[in-house]
């Protein structure tokens, strides 16, 4: 691990987007008003109000943003919500990368890829996303189910219709769990709208959202064709210290901090049945 990961830099807030009623999208940059450091999709960083505390979020935006980074941060308990309470010009304290990344330059390079996202589970696949679309020549097509509790709770959703929907290159399918005033799409839990859209059974699947979600969102996968060898998901809530030292994270013989986030799910197979 190199010594510049363990030792925090200070980062600005250069610009905060209001998401959803609980998820805002933090920009920062350093003191110089450059980018941080460099990463790669689906790896993490250490985010800290020194004196209240630190957390693990993921960097939600893409690696060919040369700029800044970003991170949609779901308000849920100390820390998110002092997150919560900055504006900008404010500081934090930001180490990183940490994480093994999505396999963008191998396993995935050349495949058409199907992205599964319920909720804040949206936002650490952001990243793989922009990521392919700005490199579309090493991918093939992308096809998006995303779902959440309610429309006013998606996350990115002036992305999705500005970006993503208007990309000849890319399919996106919305869904909420209940009807809605002013909703005229899908209405139904992710799960079942998989199983409704019969995807491609040659895509290669990126997956994130609640662990229930998860668990029945593969077992549907499963039941069309799909093997565990074509989908990845991210485990970074276990994520506490980064560098293997707490063992917070620790899941059989395996440390989500050194050995993920991000897992095959034939992987995640042969550990116990923790999450």
């Amino acid at each position: 691990m190199r010594q510049d990961m363990l030792i925090p830099k200070i980062g600005v807030v250069t610009d905060i987007r209001i998401d959803t009623p609980d998820v805002k999208t933090f920009r920062v940059v350093g003191l110089d008003g450059k980018k941080v450091f460099d990463h790669m999709p689906g790896q993490c960083a250490m985010l800290s109000i020194p004196g209240v505390g630190e957390g693990m979020f993921s960097i939600t935006s893409s690696p060919t943003n040369t700029e800044f980074m970003e991170f949609s941060i779901k308000k849920c308990g100390c820390l998110t919500s002092w997150l919560h309470m900055m504006e900008v010009g404010q500081q934090v304290t930001i180490r990183g990368p940490y994480g093994k990344c999505f396999p963008v330059e191998t396993e995935l390079k050349g495949k058409n890829l199907l992205f599964i996202a319920g909720g804040i589970g949206l936002a650490p696949l952001r990243s793989v996303i922009n990521y392919c679309r700005d490199k579309k020549e090493n991918y093939g097509s992308l096809h998006i189910i995303y779902g959440s509790r309610s429309m006013d709770d998606l996350v990115d959703y002036k992305e999705i219709l500005d970006e993503w929907q208007q990309d000849e290159n890319v399919r996106v399918d919305l869904t909420i769990d209940r009807p809605q005033e002013g909703w005229d799409g899908h209405v139904g839990f992710v799960p079942n709208y998989v199983q409704e859209l019969q995807p491609d059974l040659d895509r290669t699947v990126l997956m994130c959202g609640p662990p229930i979600m998860i668990k029945f969102t593969l077992d549907g996968l499963k039941q069309l064709g799909f093997q565990e060898e074509q989908v990845y998901t991210t485990m970074e809530l276990r994520m506490k210290c980064g560098i293997g030292k707490c063992g917070r994270c620790n899941i059989g013989d395996k440390y989500v901090c050194k050995d993920g986030p991000v897992f095959r799910f034939d992987e995640l197979s042969e550990l116990p049945n923790e999450y």
